[in-house]
């Protein structure tokens, strides 16, 4: 049993070319996840600490656990924001932040009101006399 041991491994071929393979996998492994994860999630965090560091008084916020609120007062120091919710003040830390609410500019043309729709639509749509005349109409040019 010895002697086929002996026969095996003498006949298996070197291993050096293996390490070199092997060594080379294992750098295109760190390459797939540095550019795959780890460069995006820094992207990311930069992002939202450039969002954090815009906040100011009156934004509009929406807060991780998803809680709409505006903010009160942002307290540099202990790294926190006051937001109120409807009137209720709650002190949560900076990082609760999830994303900034847009404001809505005020559209330029006032919306119309209800009558004058009404009559736009009146407008648009024809009277039952006139379609009266056009049956009429229809009925000569056929007989």
């Amino acid at each position: 049993m010895e002697i086929l041991n002996t026969v095996f491994l003498a006949n298996a071929p070197a291993a050096g070319g293996n390490n070199f393979m092997m060594l080379g996998l294992f750098v295109v492994l760190i390459a797939i996840t540095y550019f795959g994860m780890i460069r995006p999630q820094k992207k990311q965090q930069q992002k939202r600490m450039e969002m954090m560091n815009q906040l100011k008084k009156g934004d509009r916020v929406v807060l991780v656990d998803g809680l709409h609120a505006k903010i009160d007062s942002i307290n540099d120091k202990d790294k926190t924001v006051v937001v109120d919710a409807d009137g209720i003040y709650l002190t949560f830390s900076r990082m609760a932040v999830r994303q900034i609410v847009p404001s809505t500019p005020a559209s330029a043309e006032p919306a119309k009101p209800a009558e004058a729709q009404v009559q736009a639509t009146e407008a648009s749509q024809p009277t039952k006399p006139v379609e009266a005349e056009k049956a009429a109409e229809n009925d000569e040019v056929n007989k």
